[in-house]
């Protein structure tokens, strides 16, 4: 869970003002959702998600302002690798992994050979664990003088 990394007001201005669902990643058909069935006991239910980009956005959903939803070239450009949350009661049990394993066989089936990310810190050793190095940190700026710190992560693929 992200409260060791960040504060309540934090997470809470990070999610109504940056992060969110990002109807382009569903629209380009790259956002992957793993769910645990329904059985005679519970409903179904959402325990992870996760996608990656063609288009220039590094991170944020649709209340983001974002002046670069420019698709890429994947000659040149990295992928994006975006919008990654795994419910707490499910953490570390490879859900991550999994959909993280998707998108980057997606990315290179699409011809491209760099992905990267803007990772939270909570995201940043699993990541590393994954093969992503550390590249820059980053503020994003939440309003009402909050930021938060993320970390470009960037990874090679074959």
């Amino acid at each position: 869970m992200q409260t060791g990394d960040y504060s309540a007001d934090q997470i809470d201005a990070a999610i109504s003002g940056v992060y969110g669902v990002d109807t382009a990643l569903i629209d380009d058909g790259t956002y992957f959702a793993a769910e645990i069935p329904a059985d005679a006991t519970q409903p179904a239910n959402l325990v992870g998600c996760g996608g990656w980009s063609r288009r220039k956005t590094l991170f944020g959903g649709d209340q983001w302002h974002r002046d670069d939803d420019v698709f890429l070239d994947p000659a040149c450009d990295a992928a994006k690798i975006r919008a990654f949350f795994v419910h707490p009661s499910w953490a570390r049990r490879g859900i991550g992994t999994l959909i993280l394993d998707a998108c980057e066989q997606a990315a290179a089936a699409a011809g491209f050979r760099r992905l990267e990310m803007a990772s939270t810190l909570t995201g940043v050793q699993f990541y590393e664990a994954r093969g992503y190095a550390r590249r820059e940190s980053l503020d994003v700026q939440l309003g009402g003088g909050r930021a938060i710190e993320v970390v470009r992560m960037e990874k090679v693929i074959t």
